[in-house]
C-alpha cells in the first residue's frame, strides 16, 4: 500500500512537471510572436513618421515656388495642425455622437476641472446652538470613583 502511495506521488509530480513545462513553452512561443508583432507595429510607426515629415517638408517646399519661405512654414504648420485637430476630434466622442465604447457610468473627465462654474443656490445659514454643558460636580459624567468602563 505505501508503495502504491509513492507511485502516486511520483505519477503527480512527472503529471505536474510535464504540464508546467507545456505551459512554459506555450508561453514563451506566445511571448515569441507577440514580441515580433510589436517591433513590427513600431517599426510602421517610425516609417510612417518619417512619411509625415517628407510630405509636409513636400508642401512646404511646393508652397515656397510662389510664396515667401517664412509664409510656406507657416501654411505648412496650419495645415498639419488642422489635420492634428481634425484626427483628435475623430478620435474623441463626442456628446451628439454616441460611441458604444465607452462606459455606461459617468466617470470623472480626464481633461481636468471645468472652467465653467457650477449653478450654486444660496442657502441660509443653520441657526445657532447651544454649546454642551459640562457637569462641574464630576467632569466627564462619571463618578470619580467609578472607574469608566465601555458599554455603560
Amino acid at each position: 500500500m505505501n508503495r502504491l502511495e509513492h507511485l502516486d506521488k511520483s505519477l503527480v509530480d512527472e503529471l505536474t512537471h510535464a504540464a508546467r513545462e507545456a505551459v512554459r513553452e506555450e508561453l514563451r512561443e506566445q511571448a515569441r510572436k507577440q514580441r515580433r508583432k510589436a517591433a513590427l507595429y513600431a517599426g510602421a510607426g517610425a516609417v510612417g513618421l518619417y512619411a509625415g515629415a517628407a510630405l509636409a517638408l513636400a508642401l512646404g517646399l511646393a508652397l515656397a515656388l510662389g510664396l515667401p519661405d517664412w509664409a510656406a512654414a507657416l501654411i505648412t504648420a496650419v495645415v498639419l495642425g488642422v489635420v492634428a485637430f481634425l484626427l483628435r476630434s475623430a478620435a474623441r466622442p463626442s456628446a451628439d455622437r454616441p460611441s458604444t465604447d465607452r462606459p455606461s457610468v459617468d466617470l470623472p473627465s480626464v481633461d481636468g476641472p471645468s472652467l465653467t462654474p457650477s449653478p450654486v443656490t444660496p442657502q441660509a445659514p443653520a441657526p445657532p446652538t447651544e454649546p454642551p454643558t459640562v457637569d462641574a460636580t464630576h467632569p466627564g459624567g462619571t463618578e470619580p470613583e467609578v472607574p469608566h468602563r465601555w458599554g455603560q
